[in-house]
């Protein structure tokens, strides 16, 4: 027996240009500039006003404008276009953008950055300053292009010898691979091209001028490695017949020492991560003063060359088929940039919107700085308070940056769960994570507390949470458990 049913099924698709709408909303203020640099190359109809205007001479591909949907397919006769919806009989055209809320004064330019002489560059300078033969070179080289970002060598030396003969040709032994090694480890940052933490730290020490305290140090790291890391301390008193302050001095050494000797190398070749803030929040005369950062406010306008193209066309009293082509390029480059200065102020209105509601939500914080004064504040929060989806919230804030009184912070850093106090009221987790950062920097280093031990304090000032909730807030603020936290 057929059965037949009918349903219905409601769903909702994005255009192209709410989906390109989403892109800028997202895109933090240096992608949105490239971003915004790429539409002004690829759309000649598109200016920018604080810049002179370019001339366009060659219109190779006149396809473009069949990325916009709204012909749907259709091709639009030039006899039905209207003309004048695209001419301005002003100088300054309606649809132009101009915000008034920030100054030219204002303006954030970022800094030019030297470039410097990348770490394993540096490297291979410093050995030029030794004596070596053609092979002994190679074979430092080959060294030197084995280390890693934070400056160590992560092979073994059998590994290092097989790959000397297979990719280099060079046919060598351990013996001379570990003595070239040595003359590699001679090489500033002090502590290079060890193999492992132990082997940094003593190259460190070995490079120190000898005193009673690095001479121990030493002894301490190459022979009692296992019993220093865990912070055995008693075992270490016992050990070397030694007082507290003796070993307290030994623990100073030692802690001044890097582990990671090519990650503090300034001009090392890892890119460098220059946030520019989208948002500036004052403080002026008591109140909170938000502003949009003024290079996501461009001035944009349609290109007057295209639109006298179109006065032209509209006075011609004979219309051949290729003006009519010609009209029909310039009506989708001159609709692509009317859309495109619309998406840029839309994206404006939604940053500041958006950025305005957080900034009152969190007015308490933004007065005075008080991390414990953050309330608990959800995605739709926000998103209820300004009438937009919760998607485009997320959007704002998982990308943008905004400049406080008390740092440049990420916006997604303002958003928690919310937890119950012992009085029954929503407290933010952001809240009860800097009370748990007060309580272990307040704790007694000899005895630091345990998680459990930490729990029973946070409830004892009104935080009732389980000892597993403050290990995890434990390891997302990077403090490390209780024995590790011991000091002599």
């Amino acid at each position: 027996m057929l059965k037949q049913s009918l349903q219905f099924k409601l769903s909702q698709k994005l255009s192209p240009q709410q989906i390109q709408l989403m892109k800028l909303i997202q895109l933090p203020t240096q992608a949105f500039e490239q971003r915004l640099q790429e539409e002004l190359v690829e759309n000649p109809a598109l200016e920018n006003g604080k810049e002179e205007r370019s001339e366009y001479d060659e219109y190779d591909d006149v396809s473009n404008g069949d990325d916009y949907d709204d012909y749907e397919g259709e091709r639009i006769e030039a006899e039905d276009i209207n003309i004048d919806d695209y001419l301005s009989n002003d100088e300054t055209p309606d649809y132009k953008y101009q915000t008034n809320n920030y100054s030219d004064d204002d303006e954030d330019n970022s800094m030019p950055f030297i470039a410097g002489v990348t770490f394993h560059q540096d490297l291979l300078n410093q050995l030029n300053t030794f004596i070596l033969t053609d092979e002994e070179r190679d074979i430092a080289e080959f060294l030197v292009g084995s280390i890693d970002d934070m400056g160590y060598i992560r092979r073994s030396i059998q590994d290092i010898v097989d790959d000397l003969a297979f990719t280099q040709g060079i046919y060598t032994d351990e013996k001379t691979v570990t003595r070239i090694l040595g003359i590699v480890q001679e090489l500033e940052p002090s502590g290079v091209a060890a193999r492992d933490l132990q082997e940094c730290l003593l190259l460190q020490l070995k490079h120190k001028t000898p005193t009673d305290s690095i001479e121990l140090a030493i002894d301490v790291i190459e022979n009692q490695f296992d019993a220093f890391t865990k912070k055995h301390y008693e075992k270490l008193l016992l050990k070397y017949e030694i007082s507290k302050d003796q070993l307290r001095k030994v623990i100073d050494e030692i802690e001044k020492l890097n582990p990671k000797p090519g990650g503090a190398y300034d001009g090392n070749q890892k890119p460098i991560e220059h946030v520019v803030p989208d948002f500036t929040i004052r403080i002026v005369e008591g109140e909170l003063e938000l502003q949009l950062n003024g290079r996501n406010t461009p001035e944009l306008h349609v290109s007057k060359d295209y639109q006298e193209m179109l006065q032209s066309y509209k006075v011609s009293s004979e219309k051949s088929n290729a003006q009519k082509d010609a009209v029909q390029f310039i009506k989708q480059k001159l609709d692509s940039a009317k859309w495109f200065i619309d998406a840029i102020r839309q994206r404006q209105e939604t940053l500041y919107v958006t950025m305005n509601a957080i900034m009152h939500y969190q007015e308490e914080y933004f007065l005075d700085g008080d991390e414990t004064k953050l309330k608990p504040m959800i995605l739709k929060d926000i998103a209820d308070l300004i009438g937009l989806d919760i998607s485009t919230v997320s959007r704002v804030a998982n990308s943008k940056y905004v400049e406080t009184p008390y740092g440049t912070k990420l916006i997604k850093e303002f958003f928690s769960e919310a937890m119950k106090n012992d009085q029954g009221e929503d407290v933010s987790t952001i809240e009860i994570k800097k009370i748990l950062e007060v309580v272990i920097s307040e704790e007694d280093k000899k005895k630091p507390l345990p998680d459990d031990k930490l729990a029973e304090m946070l409830k004892e000032r009104g935080y009732p949470i389980a000892r597993r909730t403050v290990a995890k807030y434990r390891e997302q603020l990077d403090i490390p458990v209780a024995r590790l936290r011991k000091e002599i």
